[in-house]
């Protein structure tokens, strides 16, 4: 009865009623009433609720997610181009790409052609039906003859393949999931050995290098210190350089590691013990002192050796010229000569021994000074100190002897002194007068003839005034030798005007007339030998100076260009200004400005090494050494290079993370806010007090208490409530970001715990969930399900590092996914 069949329908009516779909017009009498057009409406309106509404792609739903779902599984075949679900169907390529993209056994889509929209049309229908359980619901030959397909009956038939496939794509899901794991996984491992290569080279090069700089065994010329010197400038020119930019690229390589660790929420890589970023700062900075102090030693010695050399030739100069005048002293006074001589004769000998002794002692002075440079030179380890000893050893011997025989022949003399009563006192005059002078003469020209050794104007100037003052003394000691000359003369024309035979010579001196001018000669020529020799040392020294000041002059503006560089790199770090792209490619064009101006620093080493070959060992001109300058710029290029690094992974973490532009800059400035002393680092109350003003609840842990309020809500209700960060979770957010216990936090462990608090990240948890589609809800995976669901690459990494499974439920060839996956998050042991 009709009464009947409007109960029955009503009955199905308030059931999808139930299921919530909302009929819109169609009542029971229309339906038992044959009302197509209401029924065929209620049969679509069915349809899109339990066949198309759940469908979802990427946040979109309905007939827009199963539209994104058709466009993406049929974009890689050609002549496909789903827009719509009408005409984009009508050649029926889609729906063939369709099945081949899930089951490319069942269709050969490569002899399938455009121009018979038919043929392919029935072949996709018919495959659908007989292996993926699809019924037919449509007809070629209506398809193709119709303008514009109904899209319904389209959409609704493509809805039976989404379904059909759902499962395909689950575990497609899965295995996408599993490759990004590995892939982030195999990429750490490859940055992991290239540090410890890195490292190890670079640790071996230092080791090698150090016990070279620490050789200080000296050597015995000047020639071959000099040589030293200039191994070592070509250490530092060719050989350093390389190694400061190699040290550089590795710490810039660890921090690059470390961040993508911390990204990809694994542990922290630990390298190989002896080759931390520590341990090759520790080198690094031992090798510098052994470098500093090998440079000292050098520039020592080679003084060293300078002074010495400057000791013996003087030794050797003073030691001619005593032997020269010891020669023959010996004999002379051993002579018996007074035994046969006559009383004039004697009181001759006896004056004459006289003049000797007061030229023996005048000429203790020498001995004493030959004496003290011998010693001298032992005390600085003269190479050839042996011959020196023998030499002077040898002329003290000689002297002793002199002074013995000297006594003993005063003593013969003055027996026989009260029978000499004659003397020729014009004689004796010019003796004691000739003495003095001759000696005089003799001092000047060893004084002339002396080497002399300076390093500034000042030394040489008061040389050539000692010198210009010596000058001035010769008008007496010319009228003081016309006045001995004359002595002698007199004596001469006494002699002859009295007759008296004179042997030839003065019996009270060797010192002659001839040997006087002949010495006097001597003098004069020596005099201006003496000022080409000071002029020439003046003119080095001037030039000294030049190099001085020149280099003084550069280094004064390249110091302090480096010191503003450091401070204007400080500031950049500190400050906002644009994004932290804007801020990467200023902080770039800053780094090729700094190399732009490495020119300067290399004319500053070609004046620095022209001061060097020049012996110049002080600048009273400027406060910078080379070596400051060497060291700033070091410095500065590792300064720029590791600012650049944080902020590449500044932008690594936002792009990772999700973290937007507003966020970051948020999190800059409260940084900056509570970093009072701009030192780029906050102590654990700054800290604390960046956290609260984030609005971050350290009490309860990722702001459970707050909801989803935003920061500025939650700030407010902290301030409202008087609420304090709990000390007990704050010390474990402090383990986090200072794992060290430093009592710093720095600007990039800030970042990566707010990244780590605001974002989402895989974990093991998530892993094993998509190991298990894989495993099809086992707990073990076999080699063949992980060769057949991921690439051949990663799937064999799988294998090699999976332990087999131990459960109860394992089969041969069972692999534990559930273990290999902690480890991945340093859960647990691979």
């Amino acid at each position: 009865m009709r009464v009947h069949k409007i109960n029955n329908v009503n009955k199905a009516l308030d059931f999808i009623a139930s299921k919530g779909v909302k009929l819109v017009s169609i009542g029971a009498e229309e339906i038992v009433d044959g009302n197509a057009k209401m029924t065929l409406g209620m049969i679509w309106t069915i349809i899109l609720r339990f066949a198309i509404q759940d469908i979802s792609v990427e946040e979109t739903s309905a007939k827009e997610g199963l539209l994104l779902w058709c466009q993406r599984k049929t974009a890689p075949y050609k002549n496909v181009n789903v827009q719509n679900f009408h005409i984009s169907w009508k050649d029926g390529l889609a729906f063939n790409a369709l099945i081949h993209r899930h089951r490319p056994e069942l269709i050969e889509y490569d002899k399938l052609r455009k121009d018979d929209p038919v043929t392919n049309l029935n072949n996709a229908f018919e495959v659908a039906e007989k292996y993926l359980d699809i019924p037919k619901m449509l007809d070629a030959e209506d398809i193709v003859n119709t303008a514009r397909p109904d899209e319904k009956a389209i959409m609704t038939y493509v809805s039976s393949f989404y379904h059909a496939f759902s499962g395909a794509q689950k575990a497609e899901t899965a295995a996408n999931r599993i490759c990004k794991v590995l892939a982030v996984n195999q990429e750490n491992e490859h940055l992991m050995e290239d540090y410890e290569r890195l490292a190890s080279d670079l640790l071996e090069w230092i080791r090698r290098t150090i016990p070279w700089l620490e050789d200080r065994v000296p050597q015995k010329t000047i020639q071959e210190m000099q040589q030293k010197l200039e191994d070592f400038r070509d250490y530092r020119r060719v050989h350093k350089p390389p190694k400061v930019q190699e040290k550089c690229q590795l710490e810039i390589n660890f921090n690059t590691l470390q961040t993508k660790l911390r990204l990809s929420n694994r542990p922290a890589f630990m390298p190989s013990e002896g080759r931390m970023v520590s341990d090759i700062n520790n080198g690094w900075q031992h090798l510098e002192q052994a470098e500093k102090g090998y440079e000292e030693w050098l520039l020592n010695e080679i003084r060293r050796l300078e002074r010495l050399d400057h000791l013996a030739e003087k030794f050797r100069q003073k030691a001619s010229i005593h032997e020269a005048w010891t020669d023959g002293k010996e004999a002379m006074l051993k002579h018996r000569d007074y035994e046969t001589a006559t009383l004039s004769d004697i009181k001759a000998l006896i004056r004459k021994h006289e003049a000797f002794e007061s030229d023996l002692a005048a000429h203790q002075d020498r001995v004493e000074q030959i004496a003290a440079i011998a010693q001298e030179l032992n005390e600085l380890d003269y190479y050839d100190s042996h011959n020196v000893n023998t030499r002077c050893q040898k002329i003290c011997d000689q002297w002793d002897a002199l002074g013995s025989l000297t006594q003993s022949r005063r003593e013969a003399l003055e027996k026989t002194e009260k029978q000499l009563e004659t003397i020729d006192q014009l004689h004796l005059e010019y003796a004691k007068r000739a003495a003095p002078f001759n000696n005089w003469m003799e001092s000047a020209m060893e004084d002339l003839q002396d080497m002399f050794i300076v390093h500034t104007i000042e030394e040489i100037e008061g040389l050539i005034s000692a010198h210009d003052q010596f000058k001035s003394t010769l008008p007496d000691a010319d009228r003081e030798r016309e006045a001995i000359l004359a002595i002698h003369k007199e004596a001469q024309r006494i002699a002859e005007s009295n007759h008296i035979k004179l042997s030839g010579s003065n019996p009270y001196t060797t010192v002659t007339p001839q040997i006087i001018n002949s010495k006097w000669e001597k003098v004069q020529q020596l005099v201006p030998k003496r000022d080409h020799a000071l002029l020439e040392e003046q003119s080095k020294q001037q030039s000294n100076e030049h190099l001085r000041r020149q280099f003084a002059s550069q280094a004064n503006i390249v110091g302090p260009w480096i010191q503003t560089k450091m401070e204007e790199i400080g500031r950049i770090s500190i400050e906002m200004n644009g994004t932290l792209e804007d801020q990467l490619n200023h902080l770039k064009r800053y780094e090729r400005s700094i190399v732009d101006y490495k020119p300067n620093l290399d004319l500053l080493e070609q004046q620095h090494q022209l001061i060097q070959e020049a012996l110049i060992f002080d600048n009273k001109h400027t406060n910078y050494t080379m070596e400051h300058i060497r060291v700033g710029w070091e410095q500065l290029l590792t300064t720029i290079a590791r600012t650049i690094n944080e902020v590449e992974n500044q932008i690594l973490t936002r792009d990772a993370k999700g973290i937007s532009q507003e966020q970051m800059q948020e999190f800059r400035a409260s940084f900056n806010h509570f970093d009072k002393d701009h030192g780029g680092a906050l102590g654990p109350e700054e800290f604390k007090a960046c956290l609260i003003s984030l609005g971050y609840d350290v009490e309860n842990d990722r702001q459970k208490q707050t909801g989803s309020m935003d920061s500025d809500d939650f700030r407010a209700l902290l301030i409202s409530t008087g609420y304090s960060l709990g000390d007990a979770e704050f010390n474990r957010i402090m383990s986090v970001v200072d794992p060290n216990h430093s009592g710093l936090v720095t600007f990039q462990a800030f970042i990566d715990f707010m990244s780590r608090e605001t974002t989402d990240t895989d974990t093991a948890d998530q892993v094993i969930a998509s190991f298990k589609v894989l495993a099809g809800d086992k707990n073990f995976i076999t080699a063949e399900e992980l060769r057949r669901e991921l690439p051949p690459d990663q799937a064999e990494y799988c294998i090699a590092r999976m332990a087999p499974y131990q459960g109860p439920d394992a089969v041969p060839g069972a692999l534990d996914y559930k273990s290999f996956s902690t480890a991945l998050y340093g859960e647990s042991d691979l």
